[in-house]
């Protein structure tokens, strides 16, 4: 008998195709970044550079900005991943913290959400407040 404070097989079939449908669009958009950087880059070789400075401050941002999407992208997927392990091994919703229930309407926002809405925030104000070593 599921309790209240539990998800229905449908609910976590539900989110699992969602997540992988966002895994693997997540994917795609990883290799399409990855394949159009390549394909600047040899251009860049062939033509001698991208110009003159200002062209090259230019391209320099847009591959900063693609490294930093891909990197976010990464993240999601990883998370994904976690999120799909979680699944299989039964353990899906529950809090990786507190071991609570993480709560549908969360899991409909976030499906790779690991931790219920207290635990985050509790993360978030602690790392916000962290001092971070500087160089």
């Amino acid at each position: 008998m599921e309790s209240a404070e539990s998800l229905t097989r449908e609910d976590i079939e539900r989110l699992a195709r969602r997540l992988a449908e966002r895994g693997e669009r997540l994917q795609r958009e990883i290799r399409e970044v990855l394949a159009r950087e390549g394909a600047d880059e040899r251009y860049d070789q062939l033509v001698g550079g991208a110009g003159d400075a200002g062209d090259e401050s230019v391209a320099i941002h847009a591959r900063d900005l693609s490294h930093a999407e891909v990197d976010r992208d990464i993240r999601e997927l990883r998370d994904i991943r976690a999120a799909q392990d979680r699944i299989a091994a039964g353990e899906y919703g529950n809090c990786v913290d507190c071991g609570g229930f993480i709560g549908l309407p969360r899991l409909e926002a976030y499906p790779s959400a690991k931790r219920c809405v207290r635990c985050q925030e509790i993360r978030e104000k602690t790392r916000a407040t962290t001092p971070r070593t500087s160089l």
